[in-house]
């Protein structure tokens, strides 16, 4: 499926297409945002939603929370200047979903005397059969 064709669906509907330019009024001023922040702010503060003449931007830390709410009148002039009014900017701090890593995999040994009776069971069964083949292929990784 083509582009147009996706903008062509997008813009058929009244909430479809409200939601279409949203998102795109959105990346503008992302786009806008990071290039009024220095790279290692622009990197990470994120523009969460506009509603209507509030702003309302995601920061993954606390530290640059603070630093970007001092920065909110610079950025309000900043907005203005190019073209966007905006009556206030909300910077709220949004943590990313922290997971730790999952355990190894627990390794499990197969004696030789059980590959050997796995592999000759498998020899016993026909050659087309899914049992026979899951049994050769599990005799294989545990050899």
């Amino acid at each position: 499926m083509s582009t147009s064709s996706i903008d062509n669906f997008l813009g058929s509907g009244d909430a479809l297409s409200r939601l279409q330019a949203h998102a795109a009024r959105l990346m503008r001023l992302q786009q806008m945002l990071a290039g009024f922040l220095p790279d290692y702010m622009g990197e990470v503060c994120r523009v969460a939603n506009l509603k209507g003449e509030e702003l309302i931007i995601h920061v993954e830390s606390a530290g640059l929370a603070v630093k970007l709410k001092q920065a909110v009148p610079s950025l309000l002039v900043d907005f203005t200047r190019a073209g966007v009014l905006l009556r206030d900017i909300k910077v709220k701090v949004a943590v990313k979903d922290y997971r730790p890593p999952p355990p190894p995999p627990q390794e499990r040994h197969v004696s030789t005397t059980t590959r050997e009776g796995l592999g000759s069971l498998a020899d016993t069964l026909p050659a087309d059969s899914p049992l026979a083949k899951a049994l050769r292929r599990f005799v294989k990784r545990a050899g």
